[in-house]
């Protein structure tokens, strides 16, 4: 293992980039404060987040009861309305209040100062923003701070989704591949069926159709739930899509769909509630999930379940290796590489072979521990150092090789400064946070595990990526960001909604990942906003949101900025459906788009079962 030569940042506004303070102050210059030293005088922020403001709910959402949360909690407002980015969340902290003080886990139960992050119990998260709770934030307004660590100088910001299946009941042992009813293989084109479009796996009908205008995409199929789930609801993970076949689990099964025409192709009943999965599967379409070992609440997300999502057939089981007695896994994050599949938690890590579930590595010697990992063409480790001041945290972030766990190189920034989310793996861009002083920033790294650049936005421009949660340390994945993406030399990042109510928009800036600078900006669609999905075709694919009777769509923005093109506009006359899903997540291949639910929960049982939960839309 290498450690990087100390560099300083290059000069003219490098820094960490902060919360917009009250007032919008000018950006002053730079200090260069002693190595390791975070910056002096941080902006002042609410310690309690502001409550957003009342609004009706919209098309679709589950009713919110008057006074606590009931059956099917949480439930969400309406999306023309709401404030925070997107209609869907107030920023990235807004989704889950107080996640410190929420989820307990082993924090504030060890005796003595472990590797993981918190060691203690926290009020709740600020959210990002100015009062009215709007969410986002500039990461880049007011006085850049700059960060110098041990061994290169580092930056910050924080982020902020998923799917459905059907139900295993409590009674079943071990997972079970059922095939579909229907007997049919699946097909290139549509099943022939004029039912209502809102069964689980019917295509849509003609009346969803109907008002589709020339040019416009068709509603290929819409679905409802269709399990009787807990009181709380139950997460959706996925969608995956692995060939003709759109992929999705919740609670105790995982099924396949086709993409065609929606029709179950197979289900696999799980013997526990689903708790945890990576945000990709391997090339070859297979994917290992988190399951809870029990059916209790005393149950832990503990053992591992590998699936062929290609023929839903369920491969290798097996119980994560518990690396002593404060190893805990009420809380895990999985995520794959190549064939390397690892298991990310608070002060400790494995990681195993997807294709025969072999432990190819477990918890490294020393004084720092990985808790979190991104996936895809690199395996990048996150890890917490022990340190004498648990509110003084020392990471560092890891390339690691995925069949051996051994690093490539280290990046450490100042003290203080936690890795949070990895925006890109190839080429690889970092979200940090520093906890006390609520500021975030973003930082490029090259190849080799030294500074890149630190990027620093225009005063105004506030930035809402979309990660499903605040941050990564509580069993969630450090990949798997929206609203961003990355080519060889170019980040791309959507703003937060510059307005409210029916004229709500926003724009993509492109920062250069050698200077950290704004590159140009691309004004989404009238009276819309839009989402980077990732790159295509040396493009950005974009998610046009639907908005006040407009449809949403699939659309591609040259490298070079200019109107987004529109690839796949979806009708007028389904947008309130498409607005309607909670914290929606879109997968477009093949041609085809796929809106899926991040979470099924309503306030009642004859609710639940008429929550929609995914739409498909396509030529």
């Amino acid at each position: 293992m290498t450690q990087p030569p100390s560099q300083q940042p290059p000069q003219g506004g490098f820094g960490a980039p902060q919360e917009p303070p009250q007032g919008s102050p000018q950006p002053a210059t730079p200090g260069q404060p002693p190595q390791g030293q975070p910056p002096a005088q941080p902006p002042q922020m609410p310690a309690v987040p502001p409550t957003p403001p009342p609004a009706q709910p919209g098309y679709g959402y589950p009713q919110a009861p008057a006074q606590a949360p009931g059956y099917g909690y949480p439930q969400q407002p309406g999306p023309y309305n709401q404030p925070g980015p997107y209609g869907q969340q107030p920023g990235p902290y807004g989704q889950q209040p107080g996640p410190y003080a929420q989820q307990p886990g082993p924090y504030g139960q060890q005796p003595q100062p472990g590797y993981g992050y918190p060691q203690q119990q926290y009020p709740g998260a600020p959210i990002p923003g100015g009062p009215g709770g709007t969410g986002g934030g500039n990461p880049f307004k007011g006085k850049p701070a700059v960060v110098i660590g041990a061994a290169v100088a580092a930056a910050i910001v924080v982020a902020g989704g998923v799917f459905l299946a059907t139900s295993g009941g409590d009674d079943d042992k071990k997972p079970v591949a059922q095939e579909s009813t229907d007997g049919k293989a699946p097909s290139g084109s549509p099943s022939v069926d004029e039912g209502d479009g809102n069964g689980a796996g019917r295509p849509g009908d003609d009346d969803l159709n109907v008002g589709r205008k020339p040019g416009e995409a068709k509603v290929l199929w819409l679905q409802k739930n269709d399990v009787d789930l807990p009181r709380n609801g139950a997460d959706v993970y996925g969608p995956w899509v692995v060939g003709d076949t759109v992929v999705k689990g919740m609670y105790r099964a995982v099924s396949g769909y086709s993409v065609a025409d929606g029709k179950r192709k197979w289900t696999l009943k799980l013997p526990a509630d689903m708790c945890a999965a990576p945000s990709q599967t391997t090339t070859d379409g297979k994917i290992v999930i988190g399951v809870k070992n029990g059916t209790t609440d005393k149950a832990d997300c503990a053992d591992l379940q590998m699936i062929d999502l290609n023929t839903g057939k369920a491969g290798w089981k097996k119980s994560i290796k518990k690396n002593g007695i404060w190893d805990m896994m009420s809380d895990i994050s999985l995520a794959i590489s190549a064939d390397t599949v690892t298991v990310g938690r608070t002060s400790n890590s494995n990681a195993y072979r997807v294709s025969d579930g072999k432990e190819l590595f477990g918890k490294p010697a020393g004084n720092c521990q990985p808790f979190a990992f991104a996936g895809g063409p690199k395996l990048i480790a996150a890890s917490s150092c022990r340190t004498d001041d648990v509110d003084n945290p020392q990471h560092q972030i890891q390339e690691i090789d995925p069949a051996t766990g051994k690093p490539k190189w280290t990046y450490r920034p100042a003290r203080g400064w936690e890795i949070d989310r990895v925006y890109s793996v190839s080429p690889l861009v970092v979200s940090l946070t520093q906890r006390e002083k609520k500021k975030w920033s973003i930082l490029a790294i090259k190849e080799n595990g030294t500074l890149r650049s630190q990027l620093v936005g225009d005063k105004g421009d506030k930035f809402a990526p979309d990660c499903g949660s605040a941050f990564a340390i509580f069993g969630k994945s450090l990949d798997g960001c929206v609203g961003v993406a990355a080519d060889a030399n170019t980040f791309y990042m959507a703003t937060e909604p510059d307005s409210s109510g029916t004229a709500r928009t926003n724009k993509v800036v492109a920062f250069n990942l050698n200077t950290g600078k704004p590159k140009w900006k691309a004004a989404a669609p009238a009276e819309q906003t839009v989402k980077p999905l990732r790159m295509e075709g040396g493009n950005v694919l974009l998610y046009v949101e639907a908005g006040y009777n407009k449809g949403g769509g699939i659309a591609t923005l040259a490298p070079t900025g200019g109107t987004p093109q529109m690839l796949l506009r979806h009708p007028e006359s389904t947008s309130q459906i498409e607005s309607s899903f909670y914290n929606a997540k879109v997968v477009y291949a093949g041609g085809r788009s796929f809106i899926a639910s991040g979470r099924v929960s309503a306030s009642n049982d004859k609710e639940e079962l008429e929550t929609k939960t995914m739409m498909a839309f396509g030529k």
